[in-house]
């Protein structure tokens, strides 16, 4: 069983661009359907961590507004991050399953259990599931819900928001 997602953010949580304000102020837009789904998925008992090589003060609110415990910013090994949370929680990389998409995310991508990319990845990232939405436009909400069928949880997800 998956227990645990690994999300990219720059690329899968948003669509990759960074907007910078009039007074320098960093902007990512994110959709609220991945939210809506995160959320789900935290309340299925299950975790989330997100892991990323930048780091930036949007991140930390998002990560605290979807209650995300694991955040960890400008990181350059997703894999070795990845293993000291499994560490941890308890669990191995079989539970697990990740989003990522670019050459970053390549070795945790092929040590977890599941793997995932948005449309928008970069072609050479080999991955269990290519996704048909791109990063920041649901592609996370989508690899969530496959995971929730996956697992047989669609009734127990449906029941906590109907």
């Amino acid at each position: 069983m998956i227990e645990i997602i690994f999300l990219d953010v720059d690329g899968c949580m948003t669509d990759g661009k960074i907007v910078y304000g009039p007074d320098g102020e960093e902007l990512k837009f994110f959709d609220v359907k991945d939210g809506y789904a995160i959320e789900s998925w935290l309340k299925l008992g299950k975790k989330v961590a997100i892991i990323t090589g930048r780091k930036s003060a949007i991140v930390e609110k998002r990560a605290e507004n979807l209650k995300i415990d694991h955040v960890y910013q400008c990181v350059s090994d997703k894999f070795a991050v990845a293993e000291e949370i499994l560490k941890f929680e308890g669990l191995k990389f079989e539970n697990a399953a990740a989003i990522g998409d670019d050459y970053n995310d390549y070795k945790l991508l092929k040590a977890v259990g599941w793997s995932f990319k948005p449309k928008d990845a970069i072609k050479e990232l080999e991955v269990k599931t290519k996704l048909k939405y791109k990063g920041g436009h649901g592609a996370i909400r989508q690899m969530i819900e496959i995971l929730i069928d996956h697992e047989n949880l669609k009734e127990e997800w449906s029941k906590r928001w109907l």
